[in-house]
């Protein structure tokens, strides 16, 4: 995006640390406490992707004052106080400073209404969420994100994939993806990391099968602009890094929509860009969903590896979350193997790690790992071991913890649990659970869960007599088939 050259009125100024909002944060990570925010938003019907990354640029001052939709949440959070109270700067403050000196990379001035601006709305002003292109922003916020994504479109191959976002998918068009790609800036990076946040974000409420044929030209914009080049190591790094999550995020929805050879081809692709960079944390993702991905394929031995080399890779970062999550990886492959006592001493490392609670360096991509989702991986090796009463106890107590945000995750569980109470000479309870299931799948699209609730069906047949089984039995024939 092309500068102005018109020169500034004031002189940069450094951002100042918001130190009310780190007060009012108290002992939570700023992952828990942007998990708090997400919570809140929804008590008033709001959505906001609120992450630990938003948290800590708050904190430090880069985000002087929320967007509208932020407001909302944080006033309903801390009632009685107003913006300023929680340490942000009046809206007012932030009008009127559209000009930029040469060179700035934040976005152009412009208008909340070009089409017919009045004398009080078109005073230019820059994005009240940040000061610059690439924040965390909620396409659900329609007040902010028609300018952010004018502006996105302004961009390269990248930024222009991510902004055609639409509100369910990805835009089917991956003509943007192939076009000549100028130099990439920071704007480019912030985008393709935008890309990779709304991809998890639409898997966790929708599954995968809906979104992996439309990720494609996002990744493969990724990619081009890595072939184009940075003369900044600190844009490269950014576009390295969010080229591999990239790449692990479309080889997840390859992966969880059953096609496992894509998604193998993804993982390798994003190891190698980790390698290329020497960045420990993509080579640990990447190890890690190499792992699972090896154990739904039948690999369990190449799964215990994965799972180990991951490990050694995640250990200098820091995160104890993530070596409890890369554990339990390991724990499935064991289980894999039928190794009881190689599968009980790994679920013992992840419990050991995970009960030291979570810590900064904790990866951006782990907000799904809670409780829950440690309780479901337990689930699943205890079921790959033949032990369905343990199984069970695991997959329930995992859909009763998990954040209703994540609503393929609970229809996994709760489809685990009717697998295991089936296989576990529960038939009626078996059944309940699949009915449950399939009230989910009218919002979710995931052929893991689908092959699941199929298997689980074949068991049931031998108890169609009872009415429980026969019903469900009968509704889950009349699913429509996926192509």
């Amino acid at each position: 995006m092309a500068s102005s050259t018109v020169p500034s009125s004031q002189p940069p100024r450094p951002p100042r640390p918001n130190l009310v909002f780190r007060q009012l944060r108290g002992a939570r990570s700023p992952a828990e406490f942007a998990a708090v925010v997400r919570r809140a938003a929804r008590e008033i019907g709001e959505r906001v992707s609120c992450d630990a990354r938003y948290v800590h640029r708050v904190e430090a001052g880069e985000i002087r004052c929320p967007n509208y939709a932020y407001e909302r949440v944080f006033l309903h959070m801390f009632p009685g106080r107003a913006l300023t109270d929680l340490g942000f700067a009046p809206r007012s403050s932030v009008r009127g400073r559209g000009t930029r000196a040469v060179g700035d990379d934040r976005p152009p001035a412009r208008t909340e209404n070009p089409a017919n601006a009045t004398t009080e709305n078109s005073e230019a002003y820059e994005p009240y969420e940040t000061q610059d292109r690439y924040d965390t922003y909620d396409t659900h916020d329609h007040e902010e994100s028609d300018v952010l994504r004018r502006a996105f479109m302004t961009g390269g191959g990248a930024t222009v994939a991510a902004a055609s976002l639409s509100p369910y998918g990805f835009a089917t068009d991956a003509s943007a993806a192939q076009r000549a790609v100028r130099r990439p800036g920071a704007s480019d990076a912030g985008a393709l990391e935008e890309a990779v946040r709304r991809i998890r974000l639409l898997d966790d409420r929708h599954g995968a099968d809906g979104l992996y044929r439309r990720a494609g030209a996002p990744l493969r914009a990724a990619y081009a602009l890595l072939d184009a080049g940075t003369t900044r190591q600190r844009t490269a790094d950014r576009l390295y890094a969010g080229a591999g999550e990239l790449a692990i995020s479309v080889g997840w929805l390859a992966h969880d929509s059953g096609r496992f050879d894509d998604a193998r081809s993804h993982y390798a692709e994003a190891l190698a860009t980790a390698r290329v960079t020497g960045d420990p944390g993509v080579e640990a993702h990447a190890f890690c969903n190499t792992a699972f991905l090896a154990r739904d394929a039948g690999r369990p031995r190449e799964a215990v590896r994965a799972a180990q080399a991951a490990q050694r890779a995640a250990r200098p970062l820091g995160s104890p979350r993530l070596m409890s999550l890369l554990a339990l990886r390991e724990a499935g492959g064991w289980a894999g193997l039928a190794d009881r006592a190689g599968c009980e001493q790994a679920l013992a490392r992840a419990h050991a790690y995970f009960q030291r609670g979570r810590a900064e360096a904790d990866p951006e991509w782990m907000s799904f790992y809670g409780e829950a989702e440690l309780e479901g991986l337990e689930a699943q090796c205890w079921s790959t071991l033949g032990d369905w009463p343990r199984a069970a106890r695991h997959a329930r107590r995992a859909a009763e913890l998990q954040d209703p945000h994540f609503t393929r995750n609970i229809a996994l569980y709760t489809a685990e649990l009717a697998d295991d109470l089936a296989r576990g000479g529960r038939p009626d309870e078996a059944a309940t659970a699949g009915m449950r299931v399939l009230d989910l799948l009218n919002e979710v699209q995931s052929s893991r869960v689908r092959t699941m609730l199929a298997g689980t069906s074949r068991v049931l047949l031998p108890h169609r007599r009872t009415s429980e089984v026969s019903t469900f039995l009968d509704r889950h024939a009349s699913l429509p088939r996926v192509p």
